[in-house]
């Protein structure tokens, strides 16, 4: 896995008129992992654009190095396409033939137009594209929501040999999110 760091120095993030956090620092190399946590609407998913360069900073600045890949509510798949075609569409621009069908419990749904998806099935697709972009660098915005506690598990167990690995995880979430040596940001002691 290539080298990878993701930073935050001194971030702020404004939506509208409307100042959601400030002052919000860390730093994350190989084989960190941070889970930033805090009521909805604190911006625990601007935060993560922010980290992405999906948005910018109202202030302060964000340092990236090695791919980013990042899962949150729309997993990038296209609705009409069934499953296997839809990440194989990817795996073409990602160069990768790996898919974690199997680990995600997804190998009975392969011929199912994702549009057919649940919500728990359309959230392990996104991981198995995440998996297949072998991004050093893992975003993952509420990556529990919708799942049964056999599903969650296997997130949990992915993102930890991902880690291991020397992958970085930055979670945002309300849930708890098992992960050995896991760091915590509260987001609201940074409320504006």
């Amino acid at each position: 896995m290539q080298e990878a760091r993701i930073a935050a120095h001194d971030l702020a993030c404004r939506r509208g008129d409307r100042l959601l956090f400030r002052g919000v620092s860390f730093a994350l190399a190989a084989g960190d992992a941070l889970q930033v946590v805090g009521a909805n609407g604190v911006g625990k998913s601007s935060l993560l654009r922010l980290m992405a360069g999906l948005a910018r900073p109202f202030a302060g600045r964000v340092e990236r190095q090695g791919a980013i890949g990042l899962v949150d509510e729309r997993p990038a798949l296209d609705p009409e396409l069934p499953l296997a075609r839809a990440l194989a569409f990817w795996s073409g621009i990602d160069g990768s033939s790996h898919c974690a069908f199997e680990a995600l419990g997804l190998d009975e749904l392969l011929d199912v137009p994702v549009r057919y998806l649940s919500t728990g099935q359309r959230k392990r697709a996104a991981m198995a594209r995440l998996l297949g972009q072998k991004a050093a660098v893992w975003l993952l915005d509420e990556p529990l929501n919708g799942l049964d506690v056999h599903a969650a598990r296997a997130v949990e167990e992915l993102t930890a040999s991902h880690c291991a690995a020397g992958g970085i995880a930055l979670v945002a979430s309300h849930q708890p999110f098992a992960l050995p040596g896991m760091t915590t940001l509260a987001l609201q002691e940074h409320a504006a």
